[in-house]
């Protein structure tokens, strides 16, 4: 069963106006795209299940493995990234044919939230440009 996404998305609204800090996850005080859906996670789900080794903030990475999408797959709820609505997770591929390296969260039929470098944690329009780039999505489970 999936967590409430109205309390996903009031969770994650509170992330709002966060600085981006490259692999962290503190509301108020710095988090990354991955620390900011780390941080929902912990306050909507419970601790973490496991530990999340460093990464590279390379969004051009290739590789044979969608490591990102493995590891929700280990905790989450995938879902058709066409019926994903507000609460979900989505995993972004930021250049062809590369690896999904970038995370938001859906919070209306338009809208989604997510850290960027230099912004920090914002909402914006998931505008046609950042729909094509989504590769998986994901529900977070209830507690």
């Amino acid at each position: 069963m999936n967590a409430d996404p109205t309390r996903v998305v009031a969770v994650a609204r509170f992330w709002l106006g966060t600085p981006y800090h490259d692999q962290a996850s503190l509301r108020g005080v710095g988090c990354d795209c991955l620390g900011l859906a780390r941080g929902v996670w912990r306050e909507v789900v419970g601790p973490e299940p496991f530990p999340i080794p460093p990464y590279s903030r390379d969004w051009g990475e290739t590789g044979p493995r969608e490591v990102l999408a493995e590891g929700a797959r280990r905790m989450m709820i995938e879902v058709e990234a066409a019926v994903a609505g507000p609460g979900a997770l989505l995993l972004f591929r930021m250049k062809p044919r590369a690896i999904a390296k970038h995370v938001g969260i859906v919070t209306g039929s338009g809208s989604f939230i997510h850290a960027y470098e230099r912004l920090g944690v914002i909402e914006e329009p998931l505008t046609n440009a950042w729909r094509r780039r989504i590769a998986f999505a994901f529900l977070f489970p209830q507690r």
